[in-house]
């Protein structure tokens, strides 16, 4: 049975990669992907509301077909798309919404890297973090003599070996989505 220490740590960093799993999903890859308006919200009788809980979201080819179940909302999604940074410009022809992912430049793709390569360096920061934070709480139940010398270097191996695990797989997500921005 893992020792309680470990257990928090791990619980810790799953949630540190979840997030920067969720931040490394909503980088442009060229390709058309409902996730880019996962932060867009429109103002749907006084409450902020998600755009895929107004509408449709269809994925065509090389675009985005937003059909809002209410045609009151149309205009107001267009004004939250435009006023958003996604870098799109949205068609209104009175039923839908297209957004169309131009075929992204060489530069482009590399800026979209490089973003990808900074929230996955922030994710191994996260996690050397709370490594250092559970050392230093194991040192101080050492300290204390709550806890043998033996087993504050086992729980310190342990710690490592997640820690290491951890950024081997954030190091795969980033891969990953280098992979999916640079395929033409």
């Amino acid at each position: 049975m893992r020792h309680p220490i470990v257990k928090s740590a791990e619980d810790r960093m799953n949630k540190s990669i979840e997030k920067i799993s969720e931040e490394l999903r909503k980088i442009r890859t060229g390709r058309a992907s409902p996730a880019i308006l996962e932060e867009i919200k429109i103002d749907y009788y006084g409450a902020p509301t998600p755009i895929n809980q107004l509408a449709t979201v269809k994925v065509e080819e090389r675009s985005l077909i937003i059909q809002p179940w209410d045609k009151s909302v149309l205009s107001s999604i267009e004004k939250a798309i435009f006023a958003s940074d996604i870098g799109l410009t949205p068609m209104n022809d009175g039923n839908v919404i297209r957004l169309v992912f131009p075929t992204p430049t060489t530069e482009q793709r590399q800026k979209w890297v490089k973003k990808a390569k900074e929230i996955a360096e922030q994710g191994k920061i996260a996690i050397r973090n709370i490594r250092r934070d559970v050392l230093k709480e194991l040192k101080q139940l050492e300290d204390d003599g709550k806890i043998s010398e033996d087993d504050a270097k086992r729980l310190e191996k342990e710690i490592q070996d997640l820690t290491d695990k951890k950024i081997e797989e954030i190091d795969k997500l980033f891969e990953k989505k280098e992979k999916e921005i640079m395929e033409v």
